[in-house]
């Protein structure tokens, strides 16, 4: 048999010389720098979470008009907040319902979880309001929380039941904490979802296929299939963490609130963890000019992060 010779003969004190090199600490640098410039993860490169007003009670609700206007809650102050593109904060309404969650329309509605007195409201540009629901079957709703507007104009809404300190009723008048639908001309009310233990967070995808659901209680993600008749159908779990509100970008990752902000994508992977320096982060919504502002409500503040996605609608 043929002798087969190597292109390169290598000693032994040269093969011990290269191995150090492969795994010296300067190698691995380089490999961690190569794989962090192909991050799945969505903050722009350098950005940093940013502090842009404080000093309320506790914010909630932040939702984007067309313009990227962002207009948030301070709950417990019964009013609604605009942080215009242009960095000016001023209070768009007073005695607003004690608003919680909120969505605009493509028409310029903003949709109010307006909990005073535990209704849905639609609040049109020129500020007039129209209480859409009042009750389900003849009882009162425990406290509309969140809220997301299919692209046929049909309204999703959470209801947990979070007692509050100005309420006036008495106990709980449903059977549980649901999930209801108002069609698009406002006049049916569905429940929709009746088995979770307090669903908050909702966001759908800007195609209105897909709705994610947080069950906060049972520290869950859903995903339903939305239905041609706005019914849901076939349930699947996809984060095993719950959420206050949630938002969703124009790659379809999902953005969960709580302890910070953190993303998932579509697959239900964690891509991105942003820590927010306050004690409850409670919910989130794309901003700006060009909707690649995330705007984050947390505690006491209103925060800003500057991503390399964008919003939907």
């Amino acid at each position: 048999m043929a002798k087969i010779m190597l292109p390169v003969q290598i000693t032994r004190s040269a093969f011990i010389a290269i191995c150090a090199l492969l795994f010296s600490p300067a190698i691995f640098h380089l490999v961690a720098n190569a794989q962090s410039s192909h991050s799945t993860g969505i903050v722009a490169p350098g950005a940093k979470l940013t502090l842009l007003s404080d000093g309320f009670k506790f914010t909630e609700g932040p939702a984007a008009d067309k313009e990227g206007n962002v207009f948030f809650t301070d709950q417990p102050n019964n009013r609604i907040l605009e942080w215009s593109v242009n960095g000016k904060l001023t209070t768009y309404m007073s005695d607003a319902g004690r608003a919680n969650g909120m969505y605009f329309d493509d028409a310029g509605n903003l949709y109010v979880c307006a909990d005073l007195h535990n209704q849905l409201w639609e609040i049109s540009p020129s500020k007039k309001v129209t209480v859409l629901v009042k009750n389900y079957k003849g009882k009162l709703l425990n406290g509309p929380n969140d809220v997301w507007v299919h692209p046929n104009g049909g309204i999703y809404f959470t209801d947990p039941f979070y007692k509050r300190d100005y309420w006036t009723r008495g106990p709980m008048e449903q059977d549980g904490q649901h999930v209801y639908y108002l069609s698009p001309n406002h006049k049916k009310l569905v429940r929709v979802i009746d088995d979770l233990e307090q669903p908050n967070g909702i966001i759908g995808t800007p195609d209105g296929k897909r709705l994610y659901v947080a069950d906060i209680k049972g520290h869950k993600i859903y995903t339903y299939v939305i239905n041609a008749n706005g019914t849901l159908a076939d349930k699947k779990i996809f984060a095993d963490m719950g959420s206050d509100g949630m938002t969703i970008d124009d790659e379809g990752d999902i953005y969960l609130v709580g302890k910070g902000v953190t993303v998932f994508n579509s697959r239900g992977e964690q891509i991105d963890k942003i820590p927010v320096p306050q004690p409850w982060t409670a919910n989130i919504t794309f901003g700006g000019k060009d909707r690649s502002t995330l705007f984050i409500t947390a505690s006491d503040s209103l925060y800003s992060i500057q991503t390399r996605v964008h919003g939907t609608r």
